[in-house]
């Protein structure tokens, strides 16, 4: 499809044409003015992780002793839990930060004041006072909502001086998912600087940003003289003509007025320089003007980087008359950007351009999808470096560099939380028929090229425009199907391994929050393990319940389902300190426990503060009265530091050495110190929390074990996705004497592939989104199950055909002794079956809804995994 100037039927991304300059512009209302400090960032993160930014948009220093915080809790309409005397100066257009003494290094290295106080928790309000005159407010005082519990917020909106009003963070506030900082310590504020009296009128100076941004070096022109879009965007990060008032002149590409981004996108014919960008955000949130794509407009206003996003603040603009269209018009056609990119800047060379990827580019990350409307894609499917090459290695770092290259991210063009209806890149509505796997393929992406929260995003032209094209960014090629049965193991004895993602029956934990999410999350569950049909299956993530309770409601409910006792518990009550705990369920048809369980928390190797303890039984094949000792952990997530040397260090993330002495422990006590009845078969599984390459399962190699899945699936099996990358967390490894019995091992793909608006939970969906649910296996957890084959006697084989009792009598003397036979093998070679899902072909998130400064959809990533 093409566009011209003027042209208003077509909405999809294709050509559009550019004419002459034009007319002197009306006038559009500027942002009002803010006269005193407000809150420009919240956190309340995980743990001791709570500060509050401050910023100062005026024109002279503000001295700090006169204000002060204070915050209500839990609905109460007197200060308590934090009352807090700022200190200190705070300069024009700078940022002061408080901060919980113990918050994470991150956090501290901002921090301009901390307190030992209580601070906030999510259901709090916080009221910054001069003296005893509000100035700003968090929250609703008063109220006990729970308005901001686990995430970071910063501010788009004007101070809110109105306590007791309603609170709507979607409005005021730009939100990204918990325990993120990179925004802490700036604050990119667009509006207008006020005067204190009795000072200069100052001149405004941008705010820092977490993008670089270049020293102006251009000549400033006079605000009527039209210049070319490159000349504002300049060749390196950051516009070298921020803070200057500039006329451009362009074709409308792309309309975001009304879906929360605030703004419009223009281009121009470009300068021939490819170095610099032709396309330009102009950030208009009153405008209202009747503006098509395909319309050529004169725009004036002031030039600033937004969070690393260059635009320009409306305030006046024109429709360039027909009449004044050159007859020489000049074709704007998509850009094309061919992925893996040289480096980042070719991005950066074509943001507010309309682009286009000739390329069948695979769908990575989708954890956002649900929340924020955002696809990563790439060339193919992206492994996690650690998974493929040892931490650190040149192979580990090239991987990481070039998977940062392969990739990018496909905006819906909407700036809310949880829209609704959720839009495939197709533009067409999600549904449970139309849903997208991993791996699935997007068809030569097509969009305007836009760059917010850390990440170059393509959004569709028109979103708001009301036609599956303008809502388009490309079409869908289903490559990855859903596998119609668990994988084949062979054996006669499965065991299988299943993290099931917060299974509590305590609600308002970690897990539902109500009857209706419960009764979803467990029927998900049960289809699962009862499709899995394992005879022994360790649990992950599942409630540490004093008596067992949440292991034994699931064992009810598997029961009922299959229409027999089919499913038995070992219970051994709490276990630990940690909410979540590992557990074991056993079919008794199949095999019977031998003697206690045991338990691995008294190592100080193996810490149990920070891993959930080690459970082992021993089961006996009741077919065949061979026995096998079963180990299920959860060892240390990635997530919250250590305070370990080099943490995080090689991309293993934190806490690698406590896992690693972890494993070590592990095989420790396997060897020589669990009180379980002794077997010869030994098979440790979980959720290691650990690539293949890294030291917590090389430490279990060197022990003796092997890593099943890599032995039967290879280097590119995965149970788990984390920031678009494949691998698996989720492990089964055999000591020597077990390993030749193993007959199979392969990861069920029914979760990590699946997107997460699927799963159970209705905490943040629209009623549509809640209506995306049945109660099949996919997405009944994040991780994958494993499945393991065992065959601990020897198949028995079939004898040789005795003679036929009527042949005749043998000519040559039978030997004195049977002709020797062949024995049957102990166990069957190993074979690498093959995936029941699509080989991975080898593996780039949108938007809360701000109201000012132009946003661009958080880039939240998927949680780590716990």
């Amino acid at each position: 499809m093409k566009f011209t100037s003027k042209l208003r039927a077509g909405i999809a991304a294709a050509a559009l044409v550019v004419g002459a300059w034009a007319l002197p512009l009306a006038s559009t209302p500027a942002n009002a003015q803010a006269t005193d400090l407000f809150i420009s960032e919240y956190i309340e993160g995980s743990s001791n992780n709570k500060a509050l930014e401050i910023y100062n948009p005026t024109g002279s220093a503000i001295d700090l002793s006169q204000y002060r915080v204070a915050v209500y809790a839990n609905g109460g309409t007197n200060p308590s839990g934090g009352n807090i005397t700022l200190e200190g100066t705070l300069a024009p257009g700078e940022v002061f930060v408080l901060a919980k003494n113990n918050a994470g290094q991150v956090i501290l290295d901002q921090a301009d004041q901390v307190t030992g106080s209580g601070l906030w928790n999510g259901n709090d309000a916080i009221v910054l006072f001069n003296g005893e005159t509000v100035v700003d407010s968090f929250g609703q005082v008063g109220t006990d909502d729970d308005f901001g519990t686990n995430v970071t917020l910063r501010r788009t909106a004007q101070p809110d001086t109105t306590t007791t009003d309603a609170f709507d963070a979607s409005v005021q506030w730009q939100s990204f998912p918990t325990d993120t900082f990179d925004g802490l310590g700036s604050h990119a504020y667009d509006g207008p600087t006020a005067t204190p009296t009795g000072t200069a009128s100052p001149t405004a100076t941008p705010t820092s940003s977490p993008s670089p941004t270049a020293t102006p070096t251009s000549t400033p022109t006079a605000p009527g003289d039209v210049i070319a879009i490159g000349a504002v965007q300049g060749e390196g990060d950051g516009s070298p003509m921020q803070g200057q008032t500039v006329t451009v002149q362009g074709v409308v590409t792309a309309d975001h007025r009304t879906t929360g981004y605030n703004g419009f996108f223009i281009q121009d014919g470009g300068d021939d320089n490819p170095a610099t960008s032709d396309g330009l955000f102009v950030y208009a949130p009153n405008n209202t003007d009747d503006l098509a794509i395909g319309d050529e407009v004169r725009i004036q206003g002031r030039v600033s980087e937004y969070y690393g996003l260059t635009q320009v603040s409306l305030s006046s603009l024109t429709i360039v008359p027909d009449t004044e269209i050159s007859p020489a018009a000049i074709e704007i056609t998509p850009a094309e950007i061919t992925l893996p990119v040289a480096d980042l800047g070719v991005f950066e060379a074509h943001e507010g351009m309309l682009v286009t990827v000739p390329q069948d580019l695979a769908i990575l990350e989708y954890y956002n999808y649900g929340r924020y409307g955002e696809i990563a894609v790439g060339t193919d499917r992206q492994f996690q470096p650690t998974a493929l090459h040892a931490p650190g290695s040149p192979e580990a770092v090239a991987l990481a560099e070039q998977n940062l290259l392969s990739r990018v991210t496909l905006d819906d063009g909407r700036n809310t939380q949880n829209p609704s209806p959720a839009y495939l890149p197709t533009g067409e509505e999600f549904t449970l028929d139309n849903a997208f796997r991993g791996g699935d393929l997007v068809e030569s992406p097509t969009g305007v090229l836009s760059f917010g929260f850390d990440l170059y995003r393509i959004h569709p032209v028109d979103p708001a425009g009301g036609t599956v094209e303008g809502r388009k960014t490309g079409d869908i090629q289903s490559v990855n199907v859903r596998p119609e049965s668990a994988p084949e193991v062979g054996g006669s004895l499965q065991v299988g391994s299943f993290n099931v993602l917060n299974y509590f029956t305590t609600l308002n934990s970690r897990g539902a929050t109500t009857d209706e999410e419960l009764a979803r999350q467990q029927a998900k569950i049960v289809t699962a393990i009862n499709k899995a049909d394992a005879a022994v299956v360790g649990l992950n993530e599942i409630e540490n319940s004093e008596n067992s309770e949440a292991l034994l409601t699931l064992v009810d409910a598997l029961n009922e389902a299959a229409g027999e006792e089919k499913w038995a518990a070992i219970e051994t009550g709490a276990l630990g300190t940690d909410e979540i705990t590992t557990a074991f369920i056993y079919q008794p048809a199949l095999v019977a426990p031998v003697g206690d369980f045991d338990v691995l928390d008294d190592d100080p190797n193996f810490d149990i503060s920070r891993h959930r303890p080690a459970l082992a039984q021993t089961f006996e094949e009741l077919s065949s009265g061979e026995t096998v000792t079963v180990a299920v952990n959860h060892l240390k997530s990635k997530g919250s530091e250590c305070n370990e040397p080099n943490e995080g260090a090689d991309g293993v993330g934190n806490c690698n050495q406590t896992r690693t002495e972890g494993a070590q422990a592990l095989a420790d006590w396997l060897a020589d110190g669990a009180e379980v009845e002794a077997s010869d078969n030994v098979l440790i599984i979980g959720d290691l929390n650990s690539y293949d390459y890294e030291s917590p399962i090389t430490t279990l190699e060197a022990a003796g074990y092997t890593d099943l899945i890599k032995q039967f699936q290879g280097d590119q099996a995965y149970s788990y996705v984390f920031d678009g990358q494949l691998g698996y967390l989720d492990h089964a490894l055999a000591n020597e004497a077990l390993q030749p019995k193993v007959t199979g091992a392969a990861d069920w793909h029914i979760n990590s592939d699946e997107a997460s608006l699927i799963d159970y939970s209705m905490e943040f969906k629209q009623d549509a989104e809640d209506a995306l649910f049945d109660e099949s296996e996919f997405r009944s957890s994040d991780h994958d199950p494993v499945l393991v084959g065992l065959q601990l006697v020897p198949a028995p084989t079939t004898p040789a055909p005795s003679p036929d009792p009527t042949s005749p009598a043998p000519t040559s003397p039978a030997p004195t002794s049977p002709a020797p036979t062949s024995p049957a093998p102990t166990s069957p070679a190993p074979t690498s079956p093959a995936p029941t899902s699509p080989a991975p072909t080898s593996p780039a998130p949108t938007s809360p809804a701000p109201t000012s400064p132009a946003p661009t959809s958080p880039a939240p990533t998927s949680p780590a995994p716990t």
